[in-house]
């Protein structure tokens, strides 16, 4: 398997540096974790999750485990005097609680992952509405997520290009590294010293 994904990569990578499809095609590299990471409001999601596990999903928990408790104690005292079609209604019902008490965790994940994908539907919504327009704009004809290739020229990084359209703030020290390769402009001069005023008296005539 990673034998044909080395294959995959390096053939992809000829394509890329190809002089013959140079001009057909126009690559991108994207990621779409990047750039959510400098959305600013993101930090809160993880603060709404933790809300949402304690409001909604541990009284979901609870009552599923009371609901156990409660019908299985029934089942245990009375089971002898019900008639087969109450019994076997009442089983049914206590497999079912069982069955989500065990397998919690991943139910929770499950809802906590599809509750996570609702926070972050808005920033998605603008960062793909800004990564079309440049796709659109600048004419890249393909954009594959970052990891695909081993090298890439970073002036087809759309991070950055995204990240520049919505003006989200780099960290400094990945701005200056931008900077420095020429991707946010040019890196600032180095201030030079203003030479000292003559402050020796003037010779006296």
């Amino acid at each position: 398997m990673k034998q044909v994904l080395v294959v995959c990569v390096a053939f992809a990578a000829s394509l890329f540096y190809s002089n013959n499809t140079h001009a057909q095609m126009k690559i991108g590299t994207f990621d779409e974790q990047s750039v959510l990471g400098l959305m600013p409001g993101i930090q809160k999601i993880d603060t709404l999750l933790q809300k949402f596990m304690n409001d909604s999903l541990k009284p979901e928990y609870d009552y599923e485990l009371s609901e156990l408790m409660r019908k299985d104690s029934t089942f245990k005292k009375d089971s002898i005097t019900m008639n087969a079609g109450v019994r076997g209604i009442m089983q049914k019902e206590i497999n079912q609680h069982k069955y989500k008490i065990v397998n919690w965790q991943q139910y929770q994940n499950q809802i906590l992952e599809q509750k996570q994908e609702e926070f972050l539907y808005p920033f998605k919504q603008r960062i793909y509405a800004s990564l079309e327009k440049i796709v659109r704009e600048q004419k890249y004809t393909h954009v594959v997520k970052s990891d695909v290739f081993l090298i890439a020229p970073p002036q087809d990084n759309l991070v950055i290009k995204v990240a520049l359209d919505l003006k989200l703030k780099f960290p400094k020290e990945v701005e200056d590294q931008l900077r420095e390769q020429g991707l946010l402009g040019e890196a600032a001069p180095a201030k030079t010293a203003a030479p000292k005023a003559n402050t020796k008296p003037a010779p006296k005539n």
